[in-house]
């Protein structure tokens, strides 16, 4: 068997596994059909049946499925020989029925006992697909196959997921009550005003701002000289008015080594 081919079978027997709780060993379900088969391409029903299944199998077989291997006659003994080793599975048909009747009833509705069926018979295969939870094996070309999980199987797949999420009965009995939603508003439809983003803002301006206080000088602009307020400062006088009663004195020149005199001095000398 191809690597690719035993992944893909493999998942089918973990969904199996997980969704309605197959188990090792499998047990499976053999018909006349496939007791033939196998013996016709001489193939070991067993071992194909473990590499197809991925795991230890359980072969079964009604007696029912028997006796129709015993009407063949005697061409068919080797596989008599071949369902004779299988376990034998009640079936509690007194009188023997047809094969295909037989293991319908085996698996029932439901597949309670978690059959696989292997078989060759085109008209039980339609008949299993609709039972949800049984996997089914035949042969083509001497080639063994598992078939794909049916409709119904997907179906109760789904089922049983979407049960695992909510909480159980006695988990949604301690959860607090989920308070009721009103039902939003409708907004009326209207004219639009313009982008709040786009509009520029406007400058409030103070009353405290726009006056200013009494005292305070206007403040020199960048790049103006700072003009001296002449009215400010009192102005001082650069000479002395005659008709105060105080000369002005001429101070000594130094360096010379004369010391010179104004005429002001000989006039208070001579006096």
């Amino acid at each position: 068997m191809r690597q690719k081919r035993a992944k893909a079978y493999r998942k089918l027997m973990s969904l199996y596994s997980l969704s309605f709780g197959f188990r090792q060993p499998y047990q499976v379900l053999i018909d006349s059909h496939m007791c033939t088969e196998a013996i016709a391409h001489k193939i070991e029903l067993l071992k194909q049946l473990g590499v197809v299944l991925q795991g230890a199998v359980k072969p079964m077989i009604t007696q029912c499925c028997i006796h129709e291997l015993y009407l063949q006659g005697k061409t068919q003994q080797p596989a008599v020989d071949l369902a004779k080793t299988f376990e034998r599975r009640k079936c509690n048909h007194r009188e023997a029925i047809p094969g295909d009747e037989c293991l319908a009833s085996v698996v029932g509705e439901t597949n309670k006992h978690r059959y696989v069926v292997a078989t060759q018979s085109q008209d039980l295969r339609p008949t299993l697909r609709a039972v949800p939870g049984v996997p089914i094996v035949h042969m083509n070309r001497s080639v063994m196959i598992l078939e794909p999980p049916s409709d119904a199987t997907l179906r109760v797949k789904a089922l049983e997921e979407s049960k695992a999420l909510l909480p159980s009965g006695s988990e949604a009995a301690t959860l607090p009550a989920a308070p009721t939603q009103e039902p939003p508003k409708k907004r009326k439809k209207g004219p639009k005003g313009p982008n709040p983003l786009s509009v520029k803002k406007k400058k409030s301006q103070t009353e405290g701002s726009t006056k200013k206080s009494a005292g305070e000088a206007p403040r020199a602009q960048v790049g103006e000289k700072r003009k001296r307020d002449v009215e400010a400062e009192p102005s001082v006088p650069t000479s002395i008015p005659e008709d105060s009663g105080h000369k002005r004195k001429r101070r000594r020149r130094h360096g010379t080594g004369t010391a010179t005199t104004s005429p002001a001095e000989h006039t208070e000398d001579r006096s």
